[in-house]
Parts: C-alpha cells; structure tokens; sequence
C-alpha cells in the first residue's frame, strides 16, 4: 500500500495553504492508497475525518489516517502515528514513547538547510525511522539521506510535507503489508516493513563513475513523477572532468535550452566531498526508442525536431571550451579505438589504422589554422543520447526535445555532431529495417541545413569526414561488448573506407546543395 506520510491541512496548521478535502482527493488520483493528516500538535478526530471522508469522491477503502508532528527537544521535528491524543509542543521523547508504546515516531526532514545528522541521532533507538526524502530537503539533501539509508540500513520513510495542492503526493511511502487502522502502520513502521516509494535504477557503472537514475513520486498509478540523475565518480580527476561537463551545460541551457521544445537537463547540485554530480532526469524515452515504436507522423516529427536541437545549439556559438582542448584531444582519442583492434588482435586493424590515419590528416588540415570555424557541440549526438518527452503526457502540443550526456563536448567543428549522428543513426537502425521505412537520415540533414545559419563551403565533405571518424567509435564499442569479429564491425569498417575514398566525389555538389538551401530560405 502506497501512503501520503506527512501533510498538513489548512484548517489545522496555521502554515498550511491546503484544504484537507483537496489534499486527500489529489493523492487518490495521483494513485495512492491512503492519506495521513500531520498537523502541528494536532490530531484529527475519528468524527472530524467521518465529516471529511463524506465531502470526497474516494471510496471506502482508501484510508484517511491521522498523526501529528510533534516539536521534541532532542532532534526537532518527529511525526508520530499510533499516539491517542495530541502531544504538547517540547514532550520529550522518552514522554512519547512511555505514554504511547504502541506508536511510531519517525524523524522529519533530518537533512533540511543542509544538516548533517549524527549518525548517533539516526539510529537513535527512541526513533523508529527516518523521513529521507521531503520536499523541504534539497535534491541534495535527499540524495545525502538516500546514501546514509544504503549505509547505515535504518527505517526509512518519505513524506511530501504538503502545504500547497501542488506539490501534494510527491514523496509517498509504500508498506509491504496491507494495513487498516494508524496502529497497523505504526506497527509496520517499526518492524521496518516499509520505505520510499521510489526507482532506483543503476544506468551504468565502471571504477571511475556509477551512474544512477532515481524517480521519486507517483504521477498516477506507479508511474514516478520526479526523476533526477545520480553521477557518483571514483576519484578527483573525473570529479573535475564532471564539473567541466557542469560547467558546458549550464552555459548552454542559459542560451536558450532550459525550458520549451529544446532543452538540456538542469544541473541540480553537486557534492565535491563524495565527488557527486546530480542533474535533473528526463522524462520519455529516447529517440531510438520513440522511432522504433511511433508512427509515421510522429516518428518524422522527432527526427526534424533533433536536427532542429543541433542548428539551434550550433547557431549560439557558443565556445565554452577552448578550441585547443579539441585539436590536442582528438588523436589521443582516436588512438584509444584504435588500442582496442591491436589489445584484441583483431584482423581488421589495419584498415582501422588506414582509417584513423586519413582522419588525422584531413582534420589536422581542415582546422588547425582555423579554430575559430568551430562551436560547442555535443560531441556524442545520437538517437540514444536524445529524449522526446512532454510535458502533459495527454497534450500533444507539449512535445519537447533534450540531449544527454556532454562529456564529450568540445569547441568542435559543426560538422562533427552532424557526422556522428549520421553514423549512429545507420549503425543502431541497420537491424530495425521498419524504422528506416518511416524516416530516412536525409530528413536529419535537410532539416539541419534548413535551420542552421552558418555553414562552410565543403560543410558536406566534412560531414563524411566524421561519419568516417564515428565508425572508429562504434568498432571501438563492439570490441568492447565481445563483438570484434562479428560481420558488423567489417560492414562499419568497410563502410568508412568507402567514404574516405569517395569523399571529394562526394563534395562536388555541396556548393549547389547549399546554395539550393539558402534560395528556399528567401521564398520562405
């Protein structure tokens, strides 16, 4: 069973904003199953909520319980359920627990204004759980009393705190067992049978960063409503590396990527002494996910609307990073996919080694006298680290588009995230031929062309350029996974041979193509 723990009524707490009758009726069709009234030094009367239940459009099984909070001078604030009668303001708690022991007292938000509880004050064995995550915490705050949960293995509990109809519901608690009556969810809460009702779901993990998504709340049924990103790294060097990447998306987003139909997570906080980054979640799915399983329509939609992102982010140029970071890094990245083929012996090096040479070459040429041609890019744009979501799942209109995952950004040529997604884009869609069916890559690229201001003469050739590049990226990812002698490698490979080979072919109808571009600009 899934309970609002901690809430407070406009006509019982002098802070509140809510009436009790909005308040229950907004956590039943947001698919809880029962709801606590928490009011300061209050307890509802049985009468008071047979009055209430009567006004509500909820049926008889959904609970309407009632508990209070209670000012101790020990720690502050503690709800207590199971108690018969309102407690005083500054009862002691060894008073609470002699006059009713059968109650629960559960510490509310320990964390708030940026506490640190002593861990003598969680395991406190007069409390019975702990409130870890409430809408008075920060993210931060939250994200502390979810670790010390996971270290120190005591109760804990959630509870919205509700002063304002808004926000009702957000921080519910589930319990194991059905319960019926306040003295069952005490008793539960002391025997621990219960905690957050939350996801928490590793994405991924190496010595270096683990990286977890946290969904909190219930929009209706069990759907969470609240999402943020955990990015826990190992050791200082890829701390600061996070930080650099804080630093990259809070620049972009105050260029016009925080709120709307193109979008960057926002930054959340960050915990330099447990070298933690939190970011905001995004809800939806990923591009990849969305093309597979829209129609038509939609599935073009989302296409136009992830090139319209990427003109949009390169048409700020922005140069957040030094260009110079980007030129000294490339060929030791390169290098790194291409330790993969000779680490595993794989027979394909050499032409890896042909491919990654030619790349050298033609960047080195193209840019190292002309940094300034370059942006901020993403540096890693693909159908995967793209979400489609909306705002109002029932209204269409409320579409946007977010990219994720900018630890690969750079001061860059245009060029490369157009490259890159191209390359993805065939390669992750090569065995879900029904999706190429629906949208081709070419609607990416004219959709791009269409949107983005500024492009150099041979934006073409450079493009292919980087489809080459990307295949490094993507053998280097096989090899990694066990798939260095599957017959897809060799296609990828071959596939970047061709376009090197084939790339000033390919170039002679980029000016003609541009031009085109911009004459449709001026009837439009």
């Amino acid at each position: 069973m899934i309970f609002e723990m901690h809430a407070h009524t406009e006509e019982h707490s002098a802070c509140s904003h809510v009436k009790a009758a909005d308040l229950v009726q907004r956590n039943f069709d947001k698919g809880l199953q029962g709801t606590v009234l928490t009011d300061h030094h209050y307890l509802w009367p049985q009468e008071e909520i047979r009055e209430l239940r009567s006004r509500l459009k909820v049926p008889d099984h959904y609970l309407i319980l009632a508990g209070q909070e209670v000012e101790t001078p020990e720690i502050g604030h503690v709800l207590v359920y199971g108690a018969e009668a309102k407690i005083e303001r500054g009862t002691g708690l060894a008073a609470i627990r002699a006059r009713f022991p059968d109650a629960a007292l559960v510490w509310a938000h320990p964390y708030r204004h940026e506490q640190i509880p002593p861990l003598e004050n969680l395991l406190y064995l007069l409390i019975d759980g702990i409130e870890i995550f409430n809408s008075n915490h920060t993210i931060d705050e939250n994200n502390r009393g979810l670790r010390d949960w996971h270290r120190y293995k005591f109760t804990a509990l959630s509870g919205t705190d509700t002063h304002a109809l808004s926000y009702t519901g957000l921080y519910p608690t589930i319990f194991d067992h059905p319960v019926a009556t306040v003295i069952d969810l005490a008793a539960e809460i002391r025997a621990g049978r219960c905690r957050p009702f939350f996801e928490e779901i590793p994405r991924s993990g190496t010595s270096n960063t683990r990286v977890t998504e946290v969904g909190l709340g219930t929009r209706g049924g069990r759907t969470t409503a609240e999402q943020y990103v955990v990015r826990a790294h190992g050791d200082a060097d890829t701390w600061r590396s996070a930080s650099r990447t804080t630093r990259i998306i809070e620049e972009i987003s105050r260029h016009g990527f925080s709120e709307g139909r193109f979008r960057v997570p926002r930054q959340l906080g960050s915990d330099e002494k447990n070298l933690i980054v939190i970011e905001q979640g995004i809800p939806g799915r990923s591009l990849f996910d969305a093309l597979v399983h829209s129609g038509l329509h939609d599935a073009r939609l989302y296409l136009r609307m992830a090139a319209e992102w990427l003109a949009r982010l390169h048409n700020a140029r922005l140069q957040v990073t030094p260009p110079g970071e980007y030129l000294r890094q490339e060929p030791n990245t390169l290098e790194h996919y291409l330790t993969a083929f000779y680490r595993t012996g794989n027979p394909h090096a050499r032409r890896a080694q042909e491919i990654m040479d030619a790349v050298i070459g033609m960047e080195t040429d193209l840019y190292c006298a002309q940094a300034g041609r370059m942006v901020q890019g993403h540096g890693d744009y693909h159908p995967k680290n793209i979400f489609i979501g909306r705002d109002r799942s029932e209204a269409r209109a409320t579409v946007f588009v977010a990219a994720v995952d900018f630890n690969s950004s750079y001061t860059m040529p245009q060029a490369f995230d157009v490259g890159t997604f191209l390359a993805q884009f065939r390669n992750q869609f090569y065995e879900h031929p029904e999706v190429l069916a629906k949208v081709a890559e070419e609607i990416f690229l004219e959709t791009y062309l269409q949107h983005i201001e500024e492009l150099d003469i041979d934006f073409l050739s450079q493009v292919e350029l980087f489809r080459a590049r990307t295949a490094l990226s993507i053998c280097y990812y096989l090899i990694k996974v066990g798939l260095g002698g599957s017959e897809n490698l060799w296609r990828v490979l071959a596939e970047a041979g061709q376009v090197l080979t084939h790339l000033q072919v390919k170039s002679t109808g980029t000016a003609a193509l541009i031009e085109q571009v911009g004459e449709e600009r001026k009837k439009t």
